[in-house]
């Protein structure tokens, strides 16, 4: 199987600008695509010198509007600017661009004459920034109008089940070179798995938050070569992974492709985003993915297509860990034994003797807490916004249980020496943001010291909540312990090795 290229796009304002995040990521790399629509117009004048200074192949792409560029000047401008590109033909190939990329209703003879005859390739691509392709290999074939082009497709998923049918068509096209992308954060499976998909290039750019391309789901070349290890995967990797939605952020990968490379295994954890469970499971499915880890908010849902599960699983009622076995899936529990390990380092204590514990929340994650702090022989009282769900949980472990407001205050005082936040309020906003009420959960409690607080959320590192009660005096610590501690345990059921080990 031919491994799939590694483009890096540049959208700087300038040539120059260009050439510098080449230099940053060139060990990185394959080929770079030059976005000249991002390009000042004066620069744009000097596109021509562009592959002789980069020292490496080049992608020539004006991208329209329309098909998720800036360029906006009109179609006899744009001829003009690929002509201008292509011009002038050097001998040494390297100094010309290595390939032009237009659009499937874009055709200029001269244009594709002119890069048939220089030795440039011509990636004919189609764009649909708002659904799906259903027909991708009849449409691939007709964009070959001569037999020579590379057909690409990037088309903007609204399912992981959409994502699931584009992997399920691409296994057929293996007559030719072709590209094919979902985009978004639904679709980052395709990127990193691009050498399963058959997809010749795969693209990356820098690392930027809020640009354009990150939002379109394109990772940075250090994470995709790094932490997904993506130059090493191939028809005989093992695919696990992490599903759940939004999944905004998640430190899972890091830990496990950490875990592979140290061991030497041919392995790849990906994030695989799913509004349901049964479209994780059918993404599983058709790519042959062998464990997963589930986190918000399928820990529950998953149980009833497990066809066994852990005593943990069945104790505590939600599953994070599931693993194949023959056709069939298994369910374990890992965040109990993860939280339980990180707790007690952070309290410094054997048990939860004499402990009176708030827990907020009442989902998957409280549910596993719960069920620690019973075994550890603390006291608890459960606190939720949907007051039955705290009711029907704090009963099962005999715990009291009230809602989560400001009439709850007196008894979230007298359960106040632990503060377990398990909801996912607070995640993934900016690091110390003040508090609010959509960001805090308990931002009607004021601190008042004494209290051990631990938040389950590890990104940011200080949530609205944790910064409160670190001002306040309070002994804090987030969920990032706990996520590696779980994780370790996912990693043996998942190969049979202990992390610790690797």
């Amino acid at each position: 199987m031919q491994r799939s290229k590694i483009c890096l796009c540049l959208t700087g304002n300038t040539i120059q600008e260009d050439l510098d995040i080449i230099e940053t990521y060139r060990n990185y790399i394959d080929i770079v695509e030059l976005r000249v629509d991002y390009l000042s117009s004066d620069e744009k004048l000097h596109i021509r010198k562009f592959p002789e200074l980069a020292g490496i192949p080049c992608i020539l792409t004006i991208r329209r509007k329309a098909d998720g560029g800036l360029y906006d000047a009109g179609e006899a401008a744009r001829t003009t600017l690929f002509a201008r590109a292509l011009a002038y033909a050097e001998q040494d190939v390297r100094k010309n661009f290595a390939y032009i990329d237009m659009e499937n209703d874009f055709y200029v003879s001269s244009l594709q004459d002119a890069a048939l005859a220089f030795g440039t390739k011509i990636i004919r691509s189609y764009h649909d920034m708002n659904g799906m392709v259903y027909n991708i290999e009849e449409m691939m074939k007709k964009m070959r109008t001569t037999g020579f082009e590379i057909p690409k497709i990037a088309c903007m998923p609204q399912s992981l089940s959409d994502v699931t049918q584009m992997l399920k068509q691409s296994k057929s096209i293996t007559d030719f070179d072709h590209i094919l992308i979902a985009m978004g954060p639904l679709g980052q499976p395709t990127r990193i798995l691009a050498n399963k998909m058959n997809s010749c290039i795969t693209y990356v750019s820098p690392k930027k938050e809020g640009s354009l391309l990150s939002e379109i789901g394109q990772l940075d070349p250090i994470t995709l070569n790094e932490v997904y290890n993506f130059k090493n995967i191939d028809e005989r990797t093992t695919i696990y992974g992490i599903t759940g939605y939004p999944l905004v952020a998640t430190a899972s990968p890091e830990l496990h492709n950490s875990g592979y490379k140290a061991k030497n295994m041919n392995s790849v954890y990906i994030p695989v985003r799913a509004k349901k469970i049964e479209e994780a499971l059918e993404f599983a499915e058709e790519v042959g993915i062998q464990g997963l880890s589930v986190t918000v908010p399928h820990k529950e849902d998953v149980i009833p297509h497990l066809i066994t599960v852990s005593e943990e699983v069945g104790d505590i009622g939600a599953s994070n860990t599931i693993i194949k076995h023959g056709e069939e899936w298994i369910g374990y529990n890992t965040d109990a034994e993860g939280f339980q390990n990180s707790l007690l380092e952070f309290l410094g204590t054997k048990n939860l003797k004499r402990w009176k514990v708030a827990i907020i929340g009442a989902g998957g994650a409280a549910r596993a807490i719960a069920y620690v702090v019973k075994k550890l022989k603390g006291k608890a009282c459960i606190f939720n916004r949907t007051l039955s769900k705290a009711k029907s949980l704090a009963q099962e472990y005999g715990f009291d249980y009230a809602p989560l407001s400001s009439e709850s205050l007196s008894k979230l005082e007298l359960y106040s020496s632990l503060i377990i936040q398990t909801t996912s309020i607070g995640l993934g906003v900016g690091e110390k943001e003040i508090s609010t009420p959509e960001n805090d959960p308990l931002s009607f409690y004021n601190f008042k010291g004494y209290e051990y607080v631990y938040d389950v959320i590890y990104h940011p590192q200080v949530t609205p909540i944790l910064n409160r009660a670190q001002m306040s005096g309070c002994k804090t610590i987030n969920g990032f312990n706990m996520l590696k501690y779980q994780g370790y345990k996912q990693f043996e059921l998942f190969t049979g090795v202990k992390y610790e080990d690797s």
